[in-house]
């Protein structure tokens, strides 16, 4: 005996839309206008187009800033300027940190110099 899932279908489930076009065109058709009776438009909420134009005009209107810094901070953080700021940072970052290491040498040498022309002065 064969199991259940080799055996063959008894009956078409799925007949050929050809054969039966005309009853499935019509049940197609019921179908839409129940749906179309089923379907209900929400009422929209009052005003809700002049909150619409109000959130846009909102959205495109400049940020105004409160202080020279937010301003300028947001000039820097922009993307086109992104790239400028990196730059202008990481160069002040390297002056800075020679200036400070040309400081260091200096003293280091000064120290050592007296260290070495009087010993007896620093102890």
């Amino acid at each position: 005996m064969k199991p259940a899932a080799l055996e063959p279908m008894k009956e078409n489930m799925n007949p050929d839309p050809g054969s039966t076009r005309g009853s499935a065109e019509a049940s197609d058709t019921k179908f839409r206008e129940v749906l179309r009776a089923a379907r209900t438009s929400p009422s929209l909420p009052p005003r809700f187009q002049e909150n619409i134009w109000r959130r846009i005009e909102d959205a495109e209107a400049p940020v105004k800033s409160v202080s020279w810094l937010d301003a300028f901070a947001a000039l820097v953080l922009r993307p086109r300027f992104a790239y400028a700021t990196v730059t202008t940072l990481v160069l002040a970052g390297v002056l800075l940190g020679t200036y400070q290491g040309a400081q260091t040498a200096r003293q280091n040498e000064q120290a050592r110099y007296v260290a070495l022309v009087a010993p007896d002065s620093l102890r």
